[in-house]
């Protein structure tokens, strides 16, 4: 893949109000085209969610690095990456902090990231299978949490297991459309900011979406494109 397609990609993040300057590099870093099914490789600089498989996305990149660019790490932090995917996202934050936790809930799709990680240089980041609402406790307390998929309401299993000071970024709403929010932990309980509306598919999970709520919401539904 071409430097002028990452080039161009950087300067449309930098149009619609991407300004972390480490965000920016981080995706510079990061062979988006090694995260894409190869039949989509040619697609891989468009600032488009793409299909993965198994009814899963690798995100937009404008989303990617706007939910970063609001997490605003400074590069010592432990972070837990929900809903792997493709694997991307994860190491995106493997160039932004210290030590990166993922977690999927379709095995098939853990193997290709860990794959894909590794054959990138990430092999460092850790991916777990489960219940992403849940998190990996194991492994917390954590600095930031990003979540890549919609839930109805910010889970409280990831928010417990926030370090003090610690952000959770993640989409709230429904499936005709979210609102990203990012909650911080604080002695008075949790602190949330809305930011920008967008669109993911959901996160399905016991703390998340059941796969039946989130169809019966969808019924009215009209479609259009997932971060």
């Amino acid at each position: 893949m071409s430097s002028s397609s990452r080039t161009r990609l950087l300067e449309r993040l930098r149009r619609r109000g991407i300004r972390d300057e480490r965000v920016l590099t981080a995706i510079a870093r990061v062979p988006r085209e090694a995260f894409v099914p190869e039949e989509l490789r040619d697609s891989a600089y468009a600032d488009n969610a793409l299909p993965i498989g198994y009814g899963a996305t690798i995100s937009q990149p404008t989303m990617v690095a706007r939910l970063l660019q609001e997490l605003a790490l400074k590069g010592g932090e432990r972070v837990l990456d929900v809903g792997t995917g493709s694997g991307y996202q994860a190491a995106v934050l493997a160039e932004l902090a210290a030590e990166v936790v993922s977690i999927e809930r379709v095995p098939e799709l853990a193997v290709q990231a860990r794959a894909r990680l590794a054959a990138s240089g990430y092999a460092d980041v850790e991916v777990h299978v489960g219940d992403g609402t849940l998190g990996v406790p194991e492994r917390a307390p954590y600095d930031a949490i990003a979540v890549a998929a919609a839930a109805p309401e910010p889970p409280p299993p990831l928010y417990g297991q926030l370090a003090p000071g610690g952000r959770l970024a993640v989409p709230v709403g429904g499936r005709r459309g979210q609102r990203l929010e990012i909650v911080s932990r604080s002695e008075s309980g949790p602190a949330v900011v809305h930011s920008i509306s967008c669109r993911f598919v959901p996160l399905i999970g016991e703390a998340g979406f059941a796969p039946a709520r989130w169809k019966d919401r969808s019924r009215s539904d009209r479609g259009g494109p997932r971060c």
